[in-house]
Parts: structure tokens; sequence; C-alpha cells
């Protein structure tokens, strides 16, 4: 491996790293994102899973999905067979 292909594979595993809540998002909003999430039983899958999670979270369908995908950036969340998301972290982590 060339040191030049070493330092990018460095510096993409650093950005993947800082990966950045969707803009609008907040700290707060996370949270109540992974207790709806939690309340439904950390899946995601379609409209049933979706619409409740905005309603207890107050953010938006767009907002809902790039907060799933956030969490699967940073490992919270794993992707499922059928296209949706699990949680994996919290009251949703594995046992």
């Amino acid at each position: 491996m060339t040191p030049r292909l070493l330092a990018l594979m460095s510096v993409l595993g650093f950005v993947a790293a800082c990966a950045l809540p969707p803009q609008g998002v907040t700290q707060q909003d996370l949270a109540n994102f992974d207790l709806a999430v939690a309340s439904i039983g950390c899946d995601l899958i379609g409209e049933s899973d979706y619409l409740p999670v905005e309603l207890q979270t107050g953010l938006t369908r767009q907002q809902v999905i790039d907060t799933a995908q956030f969490r699967l950036a940073t490992d919270a969340a794993v992707q499922l067979e059928n296209g949706g998301v699990r949680l994996v972290t919290g009251d949703c982590a594995p046992a």
C-alpha cells in the first residue's frame, strides 16, 4: 500500500467517524428519536413506524429519515434486509 493511499484512507476514516447530525436536528432531537424508535419496537420499516416517530419527536419525515441514516453512519443502527433500520443502542441494544 502506498503512503498516499494510506493517508487518503486515514482521512476518509476520520471523516466518517466525525459524522454530523442532520441539519436542524439537535442533540435533544436525537435523544427523542431514540426514545420514539424504542417505543415502537426499535425498527423503522414503513409508514406505521415513521408516523409515530414523527409525532413523538416533532421531526419531519425527511429529518426522521436523515436521523436514521445518521444513526447508521455512527453504528447506532443497522440496515435490515427489508430496507428498514434497527436501532441498536440504549433500550434497543441487543441482549
